[in-house]
């Protein structure tokens, strides 16, 4: 249910000085002009042409594909998405032992970080890096922050400014290179937000090299970057640990997707890699993943405060079904998880209509959302810029496992099945599974 006019909701004075710490004065913390800017200077990176390359993904995938095994050993895939330093027990199929490898893998910061900034950090290769970590000690104060309300004055922060100092750490060396790289490029006008970006064939230019052909403030350049590291690794490590959780609860439907995915691109993991044009023609796999996003949500709690007096459509009158005035300065909060499981704005359960709370790919076939019933990437002026390249690495990641892998296990149990909600959705207790490649299938696991 949209706030009144387009340009009427935004995020406010508050909430700006409330998380600029973390974000600064990027395309989450701010408004009006300012914020039109910003989404101006994200759009070049997310044209049809830029999405449509999925190669970068590829060997950031084969990195990932090793540490799975195939062989049925147990790891939390959720941590190999989000890369949090970790200890993950390694359950090695056929012979009954355990050993405990400390491993440090970010699947999702390779392919953001090369994807945006031109180059892969490579950290699941590389035990060293500390980003992932203090990214998430970030996000967790500042959720707390922002819970705390006018409490959050007693809110310990010391960890919260040591894993700012780690970040800007991280972030400096690609400014400095995106600052060289565009010294000799005479300064450019942002694009026009009404019209689509047009990109040059072989166009090898970066986003954050555009961005720095736009402003020499380091300043600015940093706030963009933790603002698209933050949608372009979390939201989509997010996505991809619910849809493999499902998939391990539901082997049926991992069959079903594998089918559809080895008729299209065939099997193997370094052969037959899907184009975009295969992701787009799998209607299967687009259930699952829009039915992975209808009951998780990436961010499944926001705000927009009231800009100016003005109107909800509906929550007013008798019946509650008219208008109603909003004051300036309102703060509206909503949840896209709870409206996306209200069973209401579902038919009645039926043997083709299951329950809304219930994972059903198949639901997509015949049930199509009403406009504001379904708003995943939010909708609006705001909605994700991004909700494209994230659909396509989440399409291409889920390719490339189940071409490799026949079967999945599932090894969380109930007390597992935890959310956790600090800026985007998690798991919070992990998604522990394992995975069989085609020829390891067909052996049980020994215990």
């Amino acid at each position: 249910m949209p706030l009144g006019r387009p340009r009427d909701p935004g995020k406010g004075e508050d909430f700006l000085r409330d998380w600029q710490d973390f974000l600064g004065h990027g395309i989450f913390t701010t408004d009006g002009e300012e914020w039109a800017k910003s989404r101006q200077l994200l759009r070049p990176q997310f044209v049809k042409t830029r999405i449509r390359d999925l190669e970068i993904f590829e060997k950031h995938v084969q990195q990932l594909l090793f540490l799975l095994d195939g062989q049925g050993k147990e790891v939390d895939i959720s941590e190999l998405f989000y890369g949090y330093e970790h200890l993950y027990i390694v359950h090695i199929a056929n012979s009954g032992e355990q050993e405990t490898d400390r491993c440090v893998c970010r699947y999702t910061l390779d392919a953001a970080t090369e994807y945006l900034l031109g180059r892969s950090v490579d950290s699941l290769g590389n035990m060293d890096s500390d980003f992932a970590k203090a990214f998430g000690e970030v996000q967790r104060i500042q959720t707390i922050r922002g819970r705390a309300g006018p409490m959050q004055r007693f809110v310990p922060l010391q960890s919260f400014y040591k894993g700012l100092k780690v970040m800007d750490s991280f972030i400096e060396p690609f400014v400095q290179d995106a600052l060289h790289s565009s010294s000799s490029s005479s300064p450019q006008k942002v694009w026009d937000d009404e019209k689509e970006p047009k990109e040059s064939s072989g166009s090898t230019t970066t986003w954050l090299q555009s961005v720095a052909r736009f402003t020499r403030d380091r300043k600015v350049i940093r706030d963009q970057i933790v603002n698209i590291l933050l949608a372009g690794r979390d939201t989509t490590a997010g996505t991809l640990s619910f849809l493999f959780k499902e998939l391990s609860a539901h082997p049926a439907v991992y069959a079903k997707l594998r089918q559809e995915i080895l008729a299209t691109c065939g099997g193997g993991a370094r052969n037959n890699a899907p184009s975009y044009e295969d992701l787009k023609s799998m209607p299967y796999l687009q259930h699952c993943i829009n039915e992975t996003l209808r009951l998780y949500p990436a961010v499944p709690f926001n705000m927009r405060i009231a800009l100016k007096d003005t109107t909800l459509p509906r929550g007013g009158g008798d019946g509650l079904l008219s208008p109603i005035g909003v004051l300036k300065d309102t703060v509206i909060g909503y949840s896209a998880m709870y409206l996306h499981r209200d069973a209401a704005l579902y038919p009645p359960v039926s043997a083709s209509s299951p329950a809304a709370a219930e994972f059903c790919p198949e639901r997509w076939e015949t049930w199509t959302p009403r406009p504001w019933q379904y708003i995943p990437f939010n909708g609006g002026p705001r909605i994700c810029i991004g909700q494209q390249f994230a659909i396509a690495e989440i399409g291409y990641t889920t390719v490339r496992i189940l071409q490799r892998f026949e079967r999945t296990e599932k090894y969380w149990g109930v007390g597992d099945d935890v959310l956790k909600s600090e800026i985007v959705l998690s798991p919070a207790n992990g998604v522990k599974v394992g995975f069989y490649s085609a020829a390891a299938a067909a052996e049980p696991l020994m215990t």
